[in-house]
């Protein structure tokens, strides 16, 4: 996928506002379809997030994240108080929201609302959590990697002390062959593999 960037971006700094939202970028896949990179979420898309969180037909989703308590169950607006950065992909021909990674303040190796514990974190913390979802339509279709190396990119400029880490269920091998690839390496130490729990940290 070929990202272009938006000159024309407005300066802003993070965590933007709840549901505030600014159009960072163009992708193309190798196919033409297009979309829209974004930092934040409105109001329209976080709607769209909650309703994919609840879909019982995604098995992956609901096997290997919180997302149903987090956002299907729970409230966005209480999930972003924790000084979350949201970035999103919308697909510009159906307006679907296609994929979504957001970063964080958190403690190393703090496990998730899958795992039983979600809290608010102090904004100093180096540790910075990073999570990806890809939504079944537009799962395999190569959206990810470049989304990715350039939302982290982002991210970083903003934070540049931040170390990155993603925890996840240690049997979710798709996942852990692509964050693998992006540069995260096994955390022995902040990992609980007896309850499946795996941490990956990226400098």
């Amino acid at each position: 996928m070929k990202i272009i960037h938006k000159h024309d971006a407005p300066e802003f700094s993070l965590p933007l506002p709840l549901h505030a939202s600014i159009h960072l970028a163009d992708a193309v896949l190798k196919d033409g379809e297009e979309f829209d990179l974004f930092v934040g979420i409105t109001k329209k898309y976080a709607d769209q997030l909650k309703k994919l969180s609840l879909d019982e037909r995604d098995a992956d989703l609901q096997n290997f994240t919180g997302d149903k308590k987090r956002f299907g169950e729970g409230s966005y607006e209480a999930w972003y108080k924790k000084n979350r950065t949201p970035f999103i992909l919308i697909d510009k021909r159906t307006d679907e929201l296609a994929a979504i990674i957001w970063f964080g303040p958190k403690p190393l190796g703090a496990k998730s609302r899958k795992f039983g514990e979600e809290k608010e974190y102090e904004n100093q913390n180096k540790y910075h959590t990073v999570s990806f979802r890809t939504y079944p339509v537009f799962r395999g279709r190569g959206i990810m990697k470049n989304f990715s190396s350039f939302v982290m990119e982002i991210y970083k400029k903003h934070f540049p002390n931040s170390i990155f880490w993603t925890g996840t269920d240690n049997r979710n091998n798709i996942f852990i062959k692509f964050i693998s690839a992006l540069g995260f390496w096994p955390d022995q130490k902040h990992s609980a593999l007896a309850e499946n729990w795996l941490v990956m940290v990226k400098e």
